[in-house]
């Protein structure tokens, strides 16, 4: 198995994205550190791994509060010994933000995702490279959108905070790599099997005219293979990033746009 032995610790592990990647990382060998802020739904995670076999825990965690973070890593190394992989996989709720134009959006509402997404992503980041540079190893990961690298209509601060956790992404492998520590980020477009495509599409229905099978529709045309990638696939693409068959990836978002976005 890819990541026999090693430590990781998810945060956002209640979501579709966190927990599909709690799972790949279980079914490959890792002993898992969940957290949420809703704790059911981490919870819920645990015990389908726990289930299969795996090891894992769980705790309700802040991913914006450093302290929090730091006390609950603090907790993990003690447990484990040490992490190997960091994945964050945290999002806001999108309403009030997506399905607004930009120049009928406030300032607060434009600059909440950049701020809440770029500043979860340093704080879970700064933590775990404190704890993996004096071992010289380990794996920080997230996970961005087609927003970043695309301009789209409607969608508020998504595109510049997801350009952001990008160049976040680039400017922690630059420091962090020398020391061992790889920073990479996923991004795919949109997966069907997500509760989030859905909400994405709901506020910009009137503004669109498209039903809900259009939309996919739309979306699907646009990738090469004419479908939508799956949080299987996903899932799977981030335990390998994760493992040390990756070692040559660092500094690097990987598109997993299915050709969406000519790389």
């Amino acid at each position: 198995m890819m990541l026999q032995d090693k430590v990781a610790v998810v945060y956002g592990a209640g979501g579709a994205i966190g927990g599909a990647v709690a799972r790949a990382f279980a079914a490959e060998g890792a002993r898992l550190f969940l957290t949420g802020k809703r704790l059911a739904a981490v919870e819920a995670v645990a015990t389908d791994i726990a289930a299969a076999g795996g090891s894992v825990d769980v705790a309700r965690v802040d991913a914006l509060d450093d302290h929090a973070v730091d006390a609950h890593l603090k907790a993990a190394t003690g447990a484990a010994g040490h992490v190997d992989v960091s994945f964050n996989a945290v999002g806001i709720p999108d309403a009030g933000i997506l399905g607004v134009p930009l120049v009928e959006l406030g300032p607060d509402r434009f600059v909440l995702p950049i701020t809440s997404y770029a500043a979860s992503w340093f704080v879970t980041a700064r933590q775990a490279g404190r704890r993996m540079v004096p071992r010289g190893s380990g794996v920080i990961m997230t996970v961005t959108a087609l927003h970043g690298r695309t301009g789209l209509p409607l969608v508020g601060g998504f595109g510049p905070a997801m350009a952001a956790k990008e160049a976040l992404t680039r400017e922690l492998s630059a420091e962090l790599a020398p020391h061992g520590v790889r920073v990479v980020g996923l991004r795919p477009q949109a997966m069907a099997d997500t509760p989030t495509i859905r909400e994405a599409f709901e506020p910009r229905a009137t503004a669109t005219g498209l039903t809900w099978e259009q939309w996919q529709e739309q979306l699907a045309s646009r990738t090469h293979p004419r479908r939508l990638m799956t949080l299987a696939e996903m899932a799977a693409v981030a335990a390998f990033l994760a493992s040390d068959g990756a070692s040559g990836i660092t500094g690097s978002t990987v598109d997993l746009t299915l050709g969406r976005l000519d790389d």
